[in-house]
């Protein structure tokens, strides 16, 4: 896990968990009893019933807050656990870094004893939908079309997960890809790329063109122009979804 070795030591200065995704995942994991977390990162997210964070990091397991809930270093697809060793199990953002997502799954249906949350996104609306890869940076789309994996197939591996839309709030405080949606002046910041996997995977020899544009874009109005409808959203549904699976 080399990447998150990297990205750890500033992640926690733009990925604060925000508290109205929080609800969100907190509402799906409903009244589980005990959690396991998977991919925990930082530990953005656990609810107060965590009893375990399972994170190959050692940066990123290192930057939990004091408090947390124990942490252990494993990969999805190797989970240190018994059978239905927890009332529910979530990953956040995390099954496109793992090395094969099938045996990840199978790992949280196994360990799982009555509910699964993942949140991920679908790569197709993800494209369409946000402007900064549409129009600035489609270099690093050919990254997640590689590694997104879609939402139906995830949904099916889970055992038929229903899904549930995350819209993205204007002021979202976990600077996760397309947080900064309206925000659009964040993108040209080093260190809220350095918290996007996505920009931080691509380069900054490949992105140095496109962001060249957008700054152009904001200096003369244009982005402004073209977006203005953006511009009066609260939030947008850019293609991040929670799957819920009941064992």
């Amino acid at each position: 896990m080399a990447l998150y070795d990297s990205l750890g030591t500033t992640y926690h200065l733009t990925r604060r968990p925000d508290p109205r995704i929080a609800a969100l995942i907190h509402a799906a994991l409903g009244d589980a009893t005990d959690v396991v977390n998977v991919g925990a990162g930082t530990g953005s997210y656990e609810p107060a019933c965590t009893v375990l964070a399972v994170e190959p990091s050692r940066v990123m397991t290192g930057r939990r807050p004091p408090g947390s809930a124990p942490a252990v270093r494993a990969v999805a697809e190797r989970l240190p656990l018994r059978d239905g060793a927890a009332d529910a199990v979530m990953a956040l953002l995390t099954v496109h870094h793992w090395s094969d997502p099938a045996a990840g799954v199978a790992e949280l249906c196994r360990v799982a004893r009555r509910r699964i949350v993942v949140l991920t996104w679908d790569q197709e609306v993800f494209r369409e939908r946000f402007w900064l890869v549409r129009e600035y940076l489609p270099e690093v789309a050919v990254l997640d079309d590689a590694r997104a994996l879609p939402v139906d197939r995830l949904a099916a591996w889970l055992g038929g997960a229903r899904q549930e839309p995350v819209p993205v709030p204007y002021d979202c405080t976990d600077g996760f890809g397309a947080a900064f949606w309206r925000r659009p002046h964040a993108y040209l910041d080093p260190r809220v790329r350095a918290g996007i996997s996505l920009l931080a995977q691509t380069g900054e020899d490949v992105l140095a063109p496109g962001l060249a544009r957008l700054a152009a874009d904001l200096a003369s109005g244009r982005w402004h122009d073209r977006h203005a409808d953006l511009l009066a959203r609260d939030s947008l549904d850019v293609g991040y979804r929670l799957l819920v699976a009941e064992r």
